[in-house]
């Protein structure tokens, strides 16, 4: 297996230590501690409360992210999408694949592949838990469509959701999708 550098922008401010690649700050933390935190907080309020946090939480980070992205760049419509999805893929979230993509309708589906809920929970358990674990990604697609459609003067606003997890019994990849409200 080989490895490469980031593909992505990195700077660090020197006075303040604080990470930036692109038009946004960023934190830089191992996987483990990231995810086990996650797991510590669904162990206390359960997967199915949570998962509706995160959903709202993730589709407000994503709309702020496409519109910050959008104006740093210069870019709009299916280009803030498919940059979205390779910023995603380049931090280490699991490799996000556009399958299709409508704004205008504001439909699309993401095939996830590697994904870094699945690898770690499949290390703790020693096998697939037979459950959809990726759900803090869900808001994250919404948000992002709903931001480049608003972006382009676009009516519709829509909702995600995940339709297949790589952890449960017979998936090797994760699928989102988005459809409108």
């Amino acid at each position: 297996m080989g490895s490469h550098a980031p593909e992505m922008p990195i700077q660090v401010d020197d006075e303040t230590g604080v990470w930036t690649t692109d038009a946004l700050p960023m934190l830089y933390v191992p996987r483990h501690f990231f995810v086990n935190n996650h797991m510590g907080i669904e162990d206390e309020i359960g997967a199915e409360r949570y998962a509706e946090i995160l959903y709202k939480a993730g589709y407000k980070s994503a709309y702020f992210w496409c519109e910050q992205e959008a104006a740093c760049h210069g870019i709009s419509g299916a280009d803030v999408w498919h940059h979205y999805l390779k910023r995603l893929s380049q931090r280490g979230w699991g490799f996000f694949i556009t399958e299709e993509l409508d704004i205008e309708k504001g439909t699309a589906k993401v095939r996830l592949e590697n994904s870094a809920f699945v690898y770690h929970y499949e290390k703790i358990h020693g096998k697939k838990v037979n459950r959809k674990v990726d759900y803090m990604f869900t808001g994250w697609f919404a948000g992002a469509l709903d931001q480049i459609a608003e972006a382009q003067g676009l009516p519709v606003r829509t909702k995600a959701e995940q339709t297949q997890c790589a952890a449960e019994e017979g998936c090797d990849v994760g699928y989102f999708e988005v459809t409108p409200l």
